[in-house]
């Protein structure tokens, strides 16, 4: 138990003064090692840290998290553009820049003069109309009276025939005595025969009489037809000199005006914008977030615009397909090499009413929504397998 000691005192003895003696080898081993493992251990230590940190920042396991979250997500609105139907020339725009309007205030109105003189002329024609169909019903009176006044024509040349032919059989008995003459029978005959020719012609005009009739009662259905199409053209004329008049369509928000008093404007020209209130939140989710997104789970959302404030919604609605199936040029990845690219599903999210911050939310915000998927909402609950089942 010595001998250590003793080596070292005499070690220490034969050392020239004002040197330091050799270290023990024996004594500096054992620290070594305990230097070597204290540094691996604490090497370790910082990699496994390192590792957890990156898995929890990754929300992989251990870590995985039931929050569905995602930055592609904007404020949404019924955005309406106000546009006239009519051309011309701006006559009046009592409203400004972002002022809140109601359902049927005027927002712009347009020079109406024309669409004045339209209406008048539609007018007037409606009256021209339904004065040729009253004329109509005094051309089927007088159609009518006509029909009575050839049917005693024709009574009156059936009582002449009748006549003639009686005189013509009287004559044609007194010709064999030398009553009458050759020449009496003659003019008999002759009577008899103009007779029954007026007869024929007296009928005839009483058939036209008719058919007069019947293009008289004919031609009220167009006329008839023609009132409604002036009176259509009356509803025409007004409706257009009411578009000279734009009004609001609903409650809301203007944007910037983009008309002036006295420009021109076109058919469909983009005049302004109205924003109403009703907002909603569209989060474009990566397909590989949305195997438990169920309709009715709740949502958080921060607002970049409000200092991050945080809002609440729940999932209203879920597109039935990806973003990519409704753009204008879709892919072919069935030519050239393919890359795999997780799609976007949007999904539509409706702020909960019973937030005041929430009338502050403007469409286009951005905002980073987090959808709890670990809710079960009741569908699922329908749909869960009973413990009783094989």
């Amino acid at each position: 138990m010595t001998e250590p000691t003793s080596t070292t005192t005499n070690a220490i003895a034969a050392t020239p003064e004002g040197q330091t003696p050799p270290p023990n080898p024996a004594a500096t081993e054992p620290r070594s090692r305990r230097v070597r493992l204290l540094s691996s251990l604490i090497f370790a230590s910082v990699a496994l840290v390192g590792v957890a940190i990156v898995l929890y920042a990754w929300q992989l396991p251990p870590f995985s998290s039931r929050i569905e979250s995602t930055e592609n997500a904007l404020v949404r609105g019924q955005v309406t553009i106000i546009g006239p139907q009519l051309a011309g020339y701006v006559f009046e725009v009592p409203v400004q820049d972002f002022q809140f309007v109601k359902a049927g205030d005027l927002l712009v109105r347009l020079d109406d003069r024309i669409y004045k003189q339209r209406l008048n002329q539609a007018l007037a024609q409606v009256q021209v109309q339904k004065t040729a169909l009253a004329n109509n019903l005094q051309q089927r009176r007088s159609a009518e009276a006509t029909i009575t006044q050839r049917q005693a024509a024709v009574a009156d040349s059936e009582a002449q025939a009748r006549k003639g032919a009686a005189d013509l059989r009287r004559n044609q008995d007194l010709i064999s005595d030398g009553s009458v003459s050759r020449r009496e029978l003659d003019v008999t005959r002759a009577a008899n025969a103009q007779a029954l020719a007026s007869v024929a012609q007296a009928k005839a005009a009483l058939a036209i009489a008719r058919e007069d009739l019947q293009t008289v009662i004919v031609n009220r259905d167009s006329l008839a037809a023609n009132v409604t199409n002036a009176e259509a053209a009356v509803e025409l004329a007004r409706i257009d000199l009411d578009n000279t008049r734009i009004l609001a369509p609903r409650d809301g928000q203007l944007g910037q005006i983009g008309v002036r008093l006295g420009a021109y404007v076109n058919s469909g020209a983009q005049l302004m914008a109205l924003v109403p209130d009703t907002l909603w939140v569209m989060a474009n989710m990566k397909e590989t977030q949305m195997a438990d997104v169920r309709i009715g789970q709740p949502v958080t959302f921060t607002v970049d615009a409000l200092n991050h404030l945080r809002l609440r919604g729940h999932v209203q609605r879920i597109s039935p397909a990806t973003g990519s199936e409704f753009s204008l040029l879709q892919a072919d990845n069935a030519t050239g090499n393919f890359v795999k690219i997780a799609q976007r599903i949007p999904v539509r999210i409706t702020v909960d009413p019973d937030q005041a911050a929430a009338r502050r939310l403007r469409p286009g915000m951005s905002v980073v929504v987090s959808i709890d998927t670990g809710y079960v909402v009741e569908q699922d609950r329908t749909d869960a397998p009973s413990d009783d089942m094989p």
